[in-house]
């Protein structure tokens, strides 16, 4: 919440109308969410010069109030309500927040003509036990009886609500955004008072830092402080940016991190000593806190120490060990400048979010943090009445390199469309403060410390310029480009073209969760540990990040069989992240059913292995790895996967994938799945598709079956058959594998069909009969196998 007779302070905007400058803001990037106008019509102050009880109430009063103009009756339950007491009057016609009209009317049978107002009935103080058991605001005696109390009290302000971007949350202080304000009006900014008067007696504070995630740390002391009630105008400030005021010293610290959006601490000198010491705290090491709540620390936690026993929580809040209270004289000023991760962690870990936390968060600009502490300083000597004492005892260890962005006038008009010459370029530099030195038309550009949201990219000095300039001003041109067809990448392309492939075999795509339970992490994983686990899950069904799809997709076929849908074809196409953050994209698939399910004509094809690699093949064949893929039966598959209806994909000798029926303890269904890395399929080289014309001369069939061991693979046969076979063999089919009569228990029948072809010439008998037998031979001799039927 931005204050505007706050802003007033730096920058003259006088003669602006409020909602005009916000929409002026708002157009060069600054969102001004609400303009909230504090005045209230038919607000007056009042005389009460008579107050009696009420005849039909133990607790309402009967009030005579003069209001300048005329003296009223009005029915009051306050508890301090009294005669002589000046007070805020809400006259008929008053309209109070959420949208409540004042009207005259009878309270138990006595008229009453207004009423009598706490600030937090006006929206001006927040409602709390301890406010609503003040009773209604009382006035100062010098208060002018018929005058507005809002103006007198000077809460007669303007806000802006703001929505800030991420990017801008340096203009969370007034400060900051004054200079936004001067660079869109084109005007100086005034800087706060920060003159004191030290005495000659010097700082005796010392500083260890003995931690890295301490960037800069600054204390001065200030002795002989008064602890008393703020000034009006410090309460009324902290009021509307919705912060209680507590005493001067107190507001004091909250007035100058409003200001400067640089958080202060204020250690009672009394209790912390003069030496200070920062470093990590201890794990289990406890802090009772200003709220009077014991924190359990960690090491990740960056503690403010007085050699020994934690003092403060460094960015989060202070030790109530070290509280500044009403018998205070002395005090020790912090203002620093920590880790904002660490920060941003531990108040979390703690549930201990704060205005001063929240800004540690977002990184702090090291001109500030000196120049707050004297700000601090001479607001304590104003109105606290301290001595301040000379010297400033300071570690700095911040990165003050400079931002000098180097942008021609080129890359600014390309950038943003227009046409700008160099004065309107320049003009926009000067109104926002940032030096620059031109040659021709390139300018080498300074950026201030206080804009943190910039970056050393020439874009951010364009926008910077385009904003304020006014995108408003652009006008519409239809661009001049170089035309060219559009297409897409070449991996979008590959994965979109394998997407559309899976559905064209007849599976459905599906899109699920990148965060799973930890119980789904263990399954279908053989290496668990190896993902990275959310700090602060939502929920406990979304806190590990994913490195397999499948037990996502066996969720999505549990859910449909339970729903009676039996022939199931899912797959999805998504990224999988492991905990070093390797990034990897995985197609993963779940069938379970009929493939093919005619009842009319009776033609039924369930799924099982067979299908379920013929499927894969299709694919691959698609991508133009035929004859360089294998599949070999594994044992350092998921436990998940059947031990003996598996295969690992292979391709030119690396594992790629692999399918498998899942493991009967798994599932009662007969579900097969699969993964496969896109990443290694994408990085395998593919000669472009050649048109092969179809053979004229005849095609010759071979049919042929061995008698093998169990363990003998058709993938292991059909390589000796292809060595063997030679160019003339363009074909070779599995047609049946039979286990069964006339077999023994560890043997099987593997049948396959081979095609012989010549592009040149007719085959004659002879040709192939010379490679039959030369293949029934190496076949048998290699692996150990029996022609059938021989």
């Amino acid at each position: 919440m931005i204050s505007l007779n706050w802003i007033k302070d730096y920058v003259n905007i006088d003669d602006v109308d409020p909602q005009v400058l916000a929409d002026k803001i708002t157009k060069a990037g600054i969102n001004v969410e609400h303009v909230i106008n504090q005045k209230i019509d038919n607000l007056v102050v009042g005389e009460i010069t008579k107050c009696t009880p009420h005849p039909d109430s133990d607790h309402l009063h009967i009030c005579e109030v003069n209001i300048g103009s005329e003296t009223i009756q009005i029915i009051c339950g306050a508890s301090n309500v009294r005669e002589g007491l000046k007070v805020i009057t809400a006259l008929p016609g008053a309209i109070l927040p959420g949208n409540f009209t004042i009207k005259a009317s009878k309270i138990r049978g006595v008229e009453s003509n207004g009423m009598l107002c706490a600030l937090f009935e006006l929206g001006l103080e927040e409602k709390n036990e301890e406010t609503y058991n003040k009773g209604i605001t009382e006035l100062p005696a010098d208060a002018i009886v018929g005058s507005d109390p809002l103006e007198y009290l000077g809460l007669d302000d303007t806000l802006y609500e703001l929505d800030l971007n991420p990017n801008r949350f340096d203009c969370n202080n007034h400060l900051s955004f004054a200079y936004e304000i001067g660079a869109i009006l084109d005007r100086p900014v005034t800087m706060p008072n920060t003159k004191t008067h030290p005495i000659d007696e010097k700082n005796d504070v010392t500083i260890d830092i003995a931690t890295e995630n301490c960037y800069m740390y600054n204390a001065k002391v200030v002795k002989n402080i008064t602890i008393k009630e703020s000034p009006n105008f410090i309460k009324q400030r902290l009021l509307n940016a919705g912060m209680r005021p507590i005493n001067n010293v107190v507001d004091i610290s909250n007035y100058v991190m409003l200001e400067y959006g640089q958080p202060l601490h204020f250690f009672d000198k009394s209790k912390l000593g003069s030496h200070i010491k920062v470093r990590m705290a201890n794990d289990n090491e406890e802090i009772i806190t200003l709220d009077n709540q014991k924190r359990i620390l960690n090491k990740e936690d960056i503690v403010i120490t007085d050699g020994n026993k934690p003092v403060c929580i460094a960015g989060v809040m202070g030790g109530l060990n070290t509280e500044v209270d009403e018998n205070t004289k002395e005090i020790v000023i912090e203002s620093a400048i920590f880790n904002p991760y660490n920060v941003r962690y531990t108040s979390l870990n703690l549930n201990l979010r704060s205005e001063a936390s929240l800004r540690y968060e977002k990184g702090l600009n090291y001109e500030y943090c000196h120049l707050a502490i004297e700000r601090a300083c001479h607001l304590l000597e104003k109105y606290a009445g301290g001595q301040v004492l000379s010297g400033t005892t300071t570690y700095d260890n911040m990165d003050k390199k400079e931002k000098n962005i180097t942008v021609t006038k080129k890359q600014i008009n390309a950038l943003l469309g227009m046409h700008l010459t160099n004065e309107e370029i320049e003009e926009q530099l000067r109104k926002l403060n940032f030096p620059y030195q031109k040659e021709k038309d390139t300018y080498h550009v300074s950026v201030p410390p206080r804009r943190l949201d910039i970056g050393n990219y020439p874009a951010d000095i364009i926008e910077e310029i385009g904003r304020l300039y006014g995108y408003d001003t652009i006008k519409a041109e239809l661009p001049v480009l170089p035309t060219k067809k559009g297409t897409y990448a070449p991996k979008t392309k590959f994965r979109k073209d394998i997407s559309k492939h899976m559905r064209n075999l007849g599976l459905n795509e599906v899109r699920t969760y990148t965060l799973i339970s930890e119980e789904e992490n263990k399954e279908f994983n053989n290496n668990p540990d190896n993902s990275i686990h959310l700090l602060r899950p939502l929920i406990k069904e979304r806190s590990v990040i994913r490195t397999t799809i499948i037990p996502s997709l066996l969720k999505s076929i549990n859910y449909n069989i339970s729903r009676k849908n039996t022939d199931i074809m899912l797959y999805e196409i998504a990224n999988v992240y492991d905990k070093d953050y390797y990034e990897e994209t995985k197609l993963a698939f779940a069938i379970h059913g009929d493939y093919i399910h005619s009842t009319w004509q009776n033609q039924n094809k369930e799924i099982d292995y067979y299908l379920t690699k013929g499927l894969i093949e299709n694919l691959l064949d698609y991508l133009g790895l035929n004859n360089r893929y294998t599949f070999r039966l594994s044992d350092n598959l998921p436990k998940e996967v059947h031990p003996r209806v598996n295969s690992e994909i292979i391709i030119d000798n690396e594992v790629v994938g692999y399918i498998g029926k899942v493991h009967p303890i798994v599932s009662k269904y007969n579900i097969y799945v699969g993964e496969l890395s896109l990443d290694k399929l994408y990085a395998k080289k593919v000669r472009p598709i050649k048109f092969k014309e179809l053979n004229k001369y005849p095609v010759i069939g071979k049919d042929l079956a061995f008698i093998v061991d169990n363990k003998v693979t058709s993938d292991e046969i059909i390589k000796v058959i292809k060595k063997s076979g030679g160019k003339l063999l363009t074909n070779i089919q599995v047609f049946d594998v039979y286990h069964g009569e006339k077999l023994k228990d560890n043997e099987k029948s593997i049948a396959f069909h081979l095609t012989f072809e010549d592009n040149s010439k007719t085959l004659t008998d002879e040709e192939i009969n010379i490679l039959f037998n030369k293949i029934i031979n190496d076949v048998t001799t290699k692996c150990h196998a029996v022609l059938r039927d021989n």
